[in-house]
């Protein structure tokens, strides 16, 4: 039964039920940036180079080998999208807590504890010992 317990316990972790949303979120948003590459860019990638379907242009080698140079041209272009929609995403998010967050900065900061007062009160009576005033008076600890 343990090993349930501790199963259940890692599963219900934070970062694990956020990892899987991050995942499923991510596999949509590849099928999206996908469609905006072969839906929008390509056919502008065509216009440019005369009408061709760039995704199927291939080098002939030698017999059957061949080259996919405009499968991974497309590939090059999903990847700069994607890294392009990411970064406004991220953009978007940071501008958000700015204005999100800006009250929580106001929020003077907390009353220290009464052990941190009491450890301050001790660090001030060590450093004023320790001053070269009283070390030339002869005071010792």
């Amino acid at each position: 039964m343990a090993v349930l317990e501790e199963f259940k316990k890692f599963i219900l972790r934070g970062n694990v039920v956020d990892l899987a949303v991050g995942v499923v979120i991510g596999a949509a948003f590849t099928k999206v940036v996908d469609s905006i590459v072969a839906e929008l860019f390509m056919p502008v990638v065509g216009v440019i180079t005369g009408g061709v379907n760039v995704s199927g242009m291939r080098w002939h080698l030698y017999g059957n080998a061949s080259l996919g140079w405009g499968a991974f041209l497309q590939a090059v272009i999903n990847f700069i999208v994607i890294g392009f929609c990411m970064f406004l995403v991220v953009k978007g998010i940071n501008t958000l807590h700015k204005y999100v967050l800006k009250d929580e900065k106001a929020a003077p900061p907390p009353e220290p504890t009464p052990t941190e007062k009491l450890l301050t009160e001790i660090r001030d009576l060590l450093k004023e010992r320790m001053s070269p005033q009283n070390q030339n008076q002869g005071t010792s600890l």
